[in-house]
């Protein structure tokens, strides 16, 4: 049986091996054949196999050939403009993107690699926005796979993985706003 190739391909090895040792030690026991497919599509930044299939375009040039993807800069400046001068978000953008965005900002703040309460991440939350919904941003965090918790809602705790060259820019704008002049 012929298989189709599909390329895997990350920016940061490093950020790649964290993502995908954190998924394993969150485990019980070993992940079968299609979960480790998924893990792996997961640690470089795709929701699951079938979405990194998905991507796959058997036309595209070879990846060695691809254009690097850049930020949009004019959505990075829009959702910038979401959060205070002290990095605090102030309101919840409209468009589901912006959010997204927004989400990963919200993200970089909290802390990697340690379980947490839903207490102290609502905590945590609290102290990151300025709109009084931090059981919205909880949830959203958690449907978007940036944070995992347990079946029990008594752990939480940061996926890490590498987030999009655009969130990339948003974070780091986020702490150019924040910091004194």
């Amino acid at each position: 049986m012929s298989r189709t190739v599909i390329p895997l391909q990350t920016q940061d090895v490093s950020s790649f091996a964290k993502a995908l040792r954190a998924q394993l030690m969150a485990r019980a026991a070993p992940p079968s054949h299609v979960e480790l497919l998924n893990m792996l599509a997961r640690a470089v930044g795709r929701r699951n196999f079938q979405d990194l299939r998905a991507q796959m375009d058997e036309t595209a040039p070879p990846l060695a050939s691809m254009p690097k993807e850049t930020a949009d800069l004019a959505v990075v400046e829009r959702v910038a403009r979401c959060f205070g001068p002290e990095g605090r978000l102030t309101r919840w953008p409209a468009k589901r993107g912006d959010q997204i965005l927004a989400l990963w900002v919200l993200w970089s703040k909290l802390p990697a690699r340690e379980d947490a309460t839903e207490k102290q991440i609502s905590d945590q939350l609290k102290t990151l926005h300025d709109f009084g919904d931090h059981a919205l941003l909880r949830r959203e965090l958690i449907e978007l796979g940036l944070f995992s918790r347990t079946p029990d809602c008594r752990a939480y705790r940061r996926i890490e993985q590498a987030p999009p060259v655009t969130a990339v820019a948003l974070i780091a704008r986020v702490q150019a706003l924040s910091r004194p002049s």
